[in-house]
């Protein structure tokens, strides 16, 4: 828990002054043109809740005017055995430090924020809504999955969302992205940005002699003479 408030209030230091997207004007209410009506989502200004809609669909429903430009951002974060290294300090802290960024400026800029945990099929789902709760949710479900024995699936990633994300959203992918995925698919439909995170000695590895090395996405145990022309290849 130290850690997740660690990384929560060093995000929302960070984004002082910052925003996603190019929603300069919020403006709403009269005199701005209404576009379309849409469930209510925590978080919704409850004045624009239509009441003869909401009376008929048993439900609320809100209008959104053409000056609100509300953006739908979606963080995703790749969650992998390969994620629980560093020095130091490990890729998954870094992977949740992107996330609070990332949901901290979509919700101060009135944005709606979700947030999805991958790793070979959807482990963890956070609902859009545009309440700071939704990015400590966020932060907190990645620092508590489990990794080891787990493996990145940006395929099975881009499928899923796909279908399930009807609105257009900026999906915005962190993970080591060990592979080169396709994401033509997802960016049929959506803005698609990727956030790699890396280690310094996974991009420049050193040697260290003889050793054996474990695959945290598979267990499979690897012994060798890492010397200087080994780690050069």
């Amino acid at each position: 828990m130290k850690k997740v408030s660690e990384i929560l209030i060093k995000a929302r230091r960070q984004i002082v002054g910052e925003r996603i997207g190019n929603n300069p004007s919020m403006f709403r209410g009269e005199g701005y043109d209404f576009i379309e009506l849409r469930e209510y989502i925590w978080g919704d200004d409850t004045r624009h809740i239509d009441w003869n809609i909401t009376a008929k669909m048993q439900r609320p429903y809100v209008k959104v005017f053409r000056e609100e430009r509300e953006l739908s951002v979606v963080s995703v974060a790749m969650l992998s055995g390969a994620l629980d290294f560093g020095k130091p300090e490990r890729k998954i802290e870094s992977v949740a430090q992107a996330v609070a960024l990332i949901g901290y400026s979509a919700i101060g800029n009135g944005d709606l924020f979700a947030h999805y945990n991958f790793s070979q099929t959807l482990r963890d789902e956070v609902r859009v809504g545009k309440k700071k709760f939704a990015v400590s949710q966020s932060v907190d479900s990645v620092m508590n999955a489990q990794l080891l024995n787990h493996k990145a699936d940006y395929t099975a990633m881009a499928q899923t969302l796909y279908k399930r994300l009807k609105r257009r959203s900026l999906i915005v992918v962190i993970g080591d992205f060990f592979e080169i995925p396709d994401m033509r698919l997802l960016a049929k439909k959506h803005e698609v940005v990727a956030v790699v995170v890396r280690d310094r000695l996974e991009e420049k590895p050193q040697p260290f002699g003889f050793t054996a090395l474990i695959d945290p996405e598979n267990g499979t145990v690897l012994e060798g003479d890492f010397n200087t022309a080994s780690v050069q290849k």
